[in-house]
């Protein structure tokens, strides 16, 4: 972890000071509020090149909309609509009264139910630890739901769980809905699951102003949990349009190993280390500034691509069967037989 720790404390460092870079002052006015966005995110933002966005046209088309007599919640929602050209959502404009967002898997089906796995799996019988409800199920698969890699794992937990569930057949980790959260944890997991170091993408800084002006790649590495208890049975994970984030990162990088099945939908993306900004009438302004790739050098802004792709059924829901993780089921049982 220390690899990965050093790395971002590496671009908490730089990027700051290239935010401080020759930047005007702007007025506490429509105007200059507006043109504060704008410019912020002009020198700051990662993905122009990859989404192929005409910023300056952008910019044009949305600022002959401000004039004097404009409210704040309708500069926001001017604001707002802009910053959605970016599709992009670790971009968050931040007031007193709202937070905008674009959010992908708001558009696609949900493809999980909490309360179906809890009821008809689980039998709401089931432990949790480190943010983690874990147990295995009465076909002898092991199942764990992460759901906020905002939520500290603690190795100390990670080898009651791992205890626990190693009578299994096979293991399905759900991360559905996982909104992301730190990508140490990240880090902390994916060490269960490996046993030497593994390479698990690269991430860049803004070194200037100009929308391709970046660092080299720094790579990044994760080791395995030396002297903890591992997993080393096939795993299938699951994901939706909700896993976002650290979350997305996590299954990248899961997707990469030998014995790991990604299962479900496409992830909901966001592979860029986000960071923050501030406007003259207050509002704060979230956006991607370090593009992170995945072990096979691609960004993952869009998303990841399962191995398998299912979507859940009205009749399985119904019937009170998962069918992402139905499939997962029968993925560990071809894996056992083989």
């Amino acid at each position: 972890m220390k690899k990965l720790l050093h790395i971002l404390l590496i671009l908490l460092t730089l990027l700051p000071l290239a935010s401080c870079h020759d930047q005007p002052e702007w007025k506490n006015d429509p105007y200059g509020n507006f043109d504060a966005l704008w410019q912020i995110i002009d020198e700051h933002y990662c993905f122009f090149a990859y989404k192929d966005v005409d910023w300056q046209e952008v910019r044009l088309r949305y600022r002959a909309k401000v004039h004097n007599g404009i409210t704040s919640r309708e500069l926001f929602d001017l604001c707002s609509e802009m910053l959605k050209e970016l599709q992009d959502g670790h971009t968050n404009l931040i007031s007193a009264f709202d937070v905008s967002r674009y959010w992908i898997w708001e558009q696609y089906p949900v493809n999980y139910d909490e309360r179906l796995i809890d009821e008809h799996y689980l039998h709401f019988n089931y432990r949790r630890a480190s943010g983690i409800k874990y147990q295995v199920l009465d076909n002898n698969y092991a199942y764990m739901y992460y759901g906020d890699f905002a939520s500290g794992i603690g190795d100390g937990n990670l080898d009651v769980i791992f205890s626990q569930l190693a009578s299994s057949d096979g293991l399905v980790i759900d991360v559905r809905s996982n909104g992301g959260g730190y990508l140490t944890n990240v880090e902390t997991l994916v060490g269960r699951f490996i046993d030497e170091r593994t390479y698990a993408g690269s991430i860049q800084h803004k070194t200037g102003t100009g929308h391709n002006e970046f660092s080299n790649p720094y790579d990044y590495y994760f080791e395995p949990a030396h002297n903890r208890v591992h997993y080393n049975k096939p795993v299938v994970v699951l994901a939706n349009r909700g896993s976002f984030s650290a979350t997305n990162n996590f299954v990248s990088i899961m997707k990469s190993l030998p014995n790991v099945t990604i299962v479900g939908d496409v992830t909901g993306g966001g592979c860029g280390l986000p960071f923050t900004g501030e406007l003259p009438n207050g509002w704060s302004i979230r956006f991607s500034a370090a593009p992170i790739t995945g072990p096979d050098g691609e960004l993952t802004e869009f998303g990841v691509e399962p191995d398998v792709k299912v979507n859940m059924t009205e009749a399985d829901v119904a019937q009170g069967r998962d069918t992402i993780l139905e499939k997962a089921f029968e993925i560990l049982k071809s894996k056992r037989t083989n």
